[in-house]
C-alpha cells in the first residue's frame, strides 16, 4: 500500500488574550519585553596625541598592551597595531616605552626579590617558609627577567664575548651564529700560524 504523508499547515501564533475584571473586556497581553541595555561606547580608532601618550606611558610602567587595551575609552590591540605601521612618530614613542619597560621589569626584580615569604611554625615550634609562595616569586622573577632580555637584549640579554687572539677585539656572538662563531676562529688561528 503506498504511504500517504499529510503536510501540516502552520498557522501564525495567536496572541493571548487578557480580561479585566473590572471592565470585562478582552485585550491583548503584554508580551515580555527584554530589558533595554546600553550600547558600550565605540573604541576610538582615530590617533590622537593623547591616546599615544597615554598607551606609551602605561606600557613604560609595566603593564602589558592587552591590558592597557581592555580599558573601554582606548582602542583595541589591533588599532594600536595599526598606528605603529601608519604613524612613525608613535612607532618610536612606543620602542622606547617597550625599552623603558624593560628597565620597569628589571627594577621589579629586586623589588619581588626582596620581599619577605611568609613564615609558618608547625605544632612542634619549627618554623619554616612557604614553599610555594617562592616557587611563585620565583616564576614572577624568570617571567621579567625573559621579558626585559627580548625588550631590551643589548642591557638585558644573555651575551657571550670571545677575546680575540692575543687580546684582541671582541667578538660578539649574539650578531652570528654559531657556524660564523666557528669561522672566524678558524680564520684566526689560521692567521696566528701564518704570521
Amino acid at each position: 500500500m503506498p504511504e500517504t504523508t499529510s503536510k501540516r499547515v502552520k498557522t501564525p501564533a495567536k496572541t493571548p488574550k487578557a480580561t479585566t475584571q473590572a471592565q470585562g473586556s478582552t485585550t491583548p497581553a503584554k508580551t515580555p519585553v527584554a530589558p533595554q541595555t546600553k550600547n558600550p561606547p565605540h573604541r576610538p580608532v582615530e590617533y590622537t596625541e593623547e591616546i599615544a601618550e597615554e598607551v606609551c606611558w602605561r606600557l613604560a610602567h609595566g603593564e602589558s598592551l592587552v591590558s592597557i587595551c581592555s580599558s573601554e575609552h582606548l582602542p583595541h590591540c589591533a588599532t594600536i597595531y595599526r598606528w605603529l605601521i601608519r604613524f612613525p612618530v608613535f612607532c618610536e614613542m612606543y620602542a622606547r616605552a617597550r625599552e623603558d619597560q624593560a628597565d620597569t621589569n628589571a627594577d621589579e626584580i629586586l623589588a619581588i626579590a626582596d620581599e619577605m615569604p611568609p613564615e609558618y611554625t608547625d605544632e612542634k615550634g619549627r618554623t619554616s617558609l612557604d614553599q610555594t609562595y617562592i616557587m611563585w616569586q620565583k616564576n614572577r622573577i624568570d617571567a621579567r627577567k625573559w621579558t626585559a632580555a627580548k625588550l631590551k637584549p643589548r642591557k638585558y640579554g644573555d651575551r657571550m664575548a670571545v677575546e680575540g687572539v692575543e687580546g684582541g677585539a671582541a667578538i660578539k656572538t649574539e650578531d652570528t651564529n654559531a657556524n660564523k662563531f666557528l669561522d672566524i676562529i678558524k680564520n684566526m688561528e689560521m692567521s696566528k700560524r701564518a704570521g
